[in-house]
């Protein structure tokens, strides 16, 4: 018997300790995801209270830890001992809700994640070592009514264990990144010869940087941060791991999320040139308003070298005020003819390999520029770098043939084939301004039948319903032939903006899943569809 229970007592150690390895590493991926800011990371869990932190099993350990508790009063404690193991092996077998097979950003063991992971697993032990001490001093099979509960609190509190590790560990990380700041810093000032451009805004910010790079590579040796590294830690890793000294411009995106994150960035590089794309409504949750995310981005122009120029995009009225925070020449840019414009762009047209326009600059000077990228803001977004290659001596002609080497940026309006059908991927796009543009090129393609995928916006605050029911307004009138929706809840105001919009209900099908849903499109597709991927939620934001 004793054998029997033993080996039952292991089985139940071994499904709750995997279980809670999984749990564990699950609201680790959830902590990342929510760029491991402790306050985003509580919505979340607070939010997600009964699909993810409480779940049915632990309903059947509370009923399993009150049947034991009485059992052991009354009956054997062997034979109680026996169910009680048996039971929980059966109530914690499953760890299907934190599997992570099906991940579209998967969870990067970094060296900061690797610090969090270990402290939070030994953090999580806690509670398994005090159940099972206080088992072991009861002297007999009663004592496993505490090691259940050690393992009962630990499952249960493994959104705890992440938070308290992440609190224990904040000190070792702000050192850590205080040393990366200094060190990039230290280089940096080092190089008076290197050339920074500094870009920001609610939209544009990485099509830009890449679009710059390439044009200024026609002159300069140009060193640009890859991907969306525009935090504190993504420039330092640029700086101290990429800079080399042959280096003659660094192209740098400066992002933000809450007050005084431009002047944190610029306290690191300080912009030789300053470039402003757009304000929107993106992280309006954090910053409050529009006018507060326009004075936070305006500080990048106020934190621009002296005399250094600033290029603003003028249609724009935000951004077309931060004008007066400039101290050096202002090169402003405009889609619609503004004044005050150096740079503007007339006759765009779009089709499946991508967009044409001509652009005139401050000397009169026009030059046809046809490019793969997609949409009136990457023109905006072409203009900018534009004008930044003027004030660094490039000539427009040279520009309009760099122009044809970019690539789309990935998962940005990204034009690719996938077969015998178009795919326009946007899937990191998740602005009102952005999307709507989105749909409008879509609608200008008649190749083929024409297909929206999108689970609507998020983090608009107050503004997410009816930004999203526009959003369904819009797709109905720019007469799409299909609106794929993904995720019940989320999609509600676009389906309500489709159906004021007297968009046909057979034309809108409605999944749980963006894998169900692109198993669908597999059954429904033909030569010559064309597919915009609008928007993407990241694996936490998910129904």
């Amino acid at each position: 018997m004793t054998v029997l229970l033993f080996t039952l007592a292991l089985l139940a150690t071994l499904f709750a300790g995997w279980r809670l390895m999984r749990r564990v590493r699950f609201f680790l991926h959830v902590f990342q995801l929510e760029t491991y800011k402790l306050d985003r990371y509580s919505r979340w869990c607070a939010g997600h209270v009964t699909d993810a932190v409480v779940r049915l099993s632990h309903v059947a350990g509370v009923v399993i830890l009150l049947a034991a508790a009485a059992g052991f009063a009354f009956f054997s404690a062997v034979g109680v001992a026996a169910g009680a193991f048996l039971m929980w092996t059966f109530a914690f077998i499953s760890s299907k809700r934190y599997r992570s097979t099906r991940e579209k950003k998967p969870l990067a063991f970094t060296s900061r994640m690797t610090r969090l992971a270990v402290t939070s697993a030994l953090v999580a032990i806690i509670p398994v070592a005090v159940g099972a001490w206080l088992g072991a001093s009861t002297g007999d099979w009663s004592g496993a009514f505490w090691y259940l509960l050690g393992l009962f609190v630990a499952d249960l509190g493994a959104p705890l264990w992440v938070a308290a590790g992440a609190g224990i560990m904040t000190p070792v990380e702000q050192s850590i990144q205080e040393g990366y700041k200094r060190q990039a810093r230290s280089t940096l000032e080092q190089r008076s010869d290197l050339h920074v451009v500094g870009i920001t805004g609610s939209y544009g910010k990485t099509s830009t940087k890449f679009i710059l790079a390439e044009l200024l590579r026609q002159k300069f040796n140009v060193l640009a941060t890859p991907s969306s590294y525009n935090t504190p830690m993504g420039i330092c890793i640029a700086v101290n791991n990429k800079l080399r000294p042959e280096h003659q411009v660094l192209v740098l995106e400066y992002g933000i999320r809450y007050p005084g994150d431009i002047s944190e960035l610029t306290d690191i590089a300080r912009p030789d040139t300053s470039v402003v794309t757009t304000i929107g409504i993106a992280h309006l949750e954090t910053m409050g308003s529009q006018d507060a995310i326009a004075r936070e981005k305006g500080t990048l122009v106020e934190h621009t070298a002296r005399g250094g120029p600033a290029v603003l995009n003028l249609d724009d009225p935000r951004v077309e005020a931060m004008r007066e925070r400039a101290d050096g020449p202002i090169w402003g840019v405009s889609l619609e003819d503004h004044p005050d414009a150096k740079i503007t762009a007339s006759g765009i047209t779009y089709d499946t390999k991508g967009t044409r326009f001509t652009v005139q600059d401050d000397n009169g000077t026009e030059a046809e520029f046809r490019t793969k990228l997609l949409g009136r803001h990457n023109v905006v977004n072409i203009l900018l770098a534009v004008a930044v290659g003027r004030s660094m001596g490039l000539r427009l002609r040279a520009m309009a043939h760099a122009i044809r080497r970019v690539e789309p940026v990935e998962h940005r309006l990204q034009l690719r084939r996938e077969g015998a059908f178009t795919v326009i991927d946007d899937a990191f796009n998740s602005n009102p301004v952005g999307a709507r543009n989105a749909v409008e090129i879509l609608g200008q393609m008649d190749e083929g039948r024409r297909v929206i995928v999108t689970p609507g916006m998020v983090e608009l605050g107050e503004r997410q319903w009816g930004e999203n029911k526009q959003l369904g307004m819009h797709i109905a009138n720019n007469d799409l032939d299909l609106a794929v929706l993904v995720g019940p809840d989320q999609t509600e105001p676009i389906r309500e903006g489709l159906r004021e919009s007297g968009y046909p209900e057979n034309q809108t099908k409605v999944f749980s899943s963006l894998f169900d849903a692109q198993a669908f499109l597999q059954t429904y597709l033909r030569d010559g569809d064309i597919v915009l991927y609008e928007n993407d939620l990241p694996d936490q934001l998910e129904e």
